[in-house]
């Protein structure tokens, strides 16, 4: 099965440093096959066919907590989990110089509909969709500090999400697929 882990909060601001090629050891050497790193932000596709998602997800932290003495939250996504998120994505999303589009992944425990019950929405400004394992956000640029998800920051809910932009986000999807074949 082909996965990604995402890390939450490495090589951001100067904080959390870890350099890919070494995390990309750290991988293989847990025992995940086909590793490949995609940019600083902490993106690993990877093969496995023994344990569950929560498992790969204890066994990459603890490895990255030996390797690095970093406690780094880790989440595990599935290409089919991956697929389901990258098709709800409306094709006319991007992340450029006029919008700014987003896939906040959510950590399982948070990962209901009903989460969008605590955000602060201007539907006038954003665009809000969840779907399994993220809440979709896209807004124009000119007017990302008149909207209500730039206030997620801080929150309770910001904790327990790790975010890419669209690009990065299908982009990551397209290595899987790559993987897969």
């Amino acid at each position: 099965m082909v996965y990604v882990a995402l890390l939450r909060g490495i090589n951001v601001g100067g904080k959390n440093k870890i350099d890919m090629k070494l995390l990309k050891q750290t991988f293989e050497q847990a025992g995940m096959n086909d590793v490949v790193t995609y940019i600083n932000t902490g993106n690993i596709i990877f093969s496995y066919k023994d344990h569950s998602k929560i498992k790969l997800s204890t066994i990459l932290g603890e490895a990255i907590q030996n390797e690095f003495g970093m406690q780094i939250k880790v989440l595990i996504r599935s290409i089919d989990d991956v697929k389901g998120i990258i098709n709800a994505i409306p094709d006319t999303w991007k992340n450029d110089k006029n919008m700014k589009s987003e896939v906040m992944f959510l950590w399982d425990d948070m990962d209901d509909e009903s989460v969008l019950m605590n955000l602060a929405i201007k539907p006038n400004i954003d665009t809000v969709t969840y779907v399994p394992g993220a809440i979709l956000w896209s807004v124009d640029k000119r007017n990302i500090t008149k909207g209500g998800m730039s206030k997620i920051v801080g929150s309770k809910l910001y904790k327990q999400v790790t975010i890419r932009n669209v690009n990065t986000a299908r982009k990551i999807y397209e290595l899987m697929q790559a993987q897969n074949n």
